[in-house]
């Protein structure tokens, strides 16, 4: 009996009960008749609030301000700033 990594999965599929399919060879199962886990539509798009924003762009200033005097060169690769 092959594992169900190194099974292909040729010898063919049987069915079972709520919609399980079960692979002759390795025994590995399939389940096919579920809907899908979202609702229908689509989700809301959220926005965060106007303080999580700023906090965020500072954080990402500091950041930024914080690895240029190290020497880091925007745009450029570690190749071109050894030259």
């Amino acid at each position: 009996m092959r594992t169900g990594i190194d099974c292909p999965h040729t010898a063919g599929w049987t069915q079972g009960q709520d919609g399980v399919w079960t692979c002759r060879r390795c025994s590995t199962r399939r389940f096919t008749d579920y809907g899908a886990l979202r609702p229908p539509g689509l989700p809301e798009p959220r926005k965060p609030s106007r303080a999580a924003r700023r906090a965020a762009d500072r954080s990402a200033a500091s950041y930024i301000a914080h690895r240029l005097p190290r020497g880091i060169r925007w745009g450029l690769k570690e190749a071109e700033l050894a030259r």
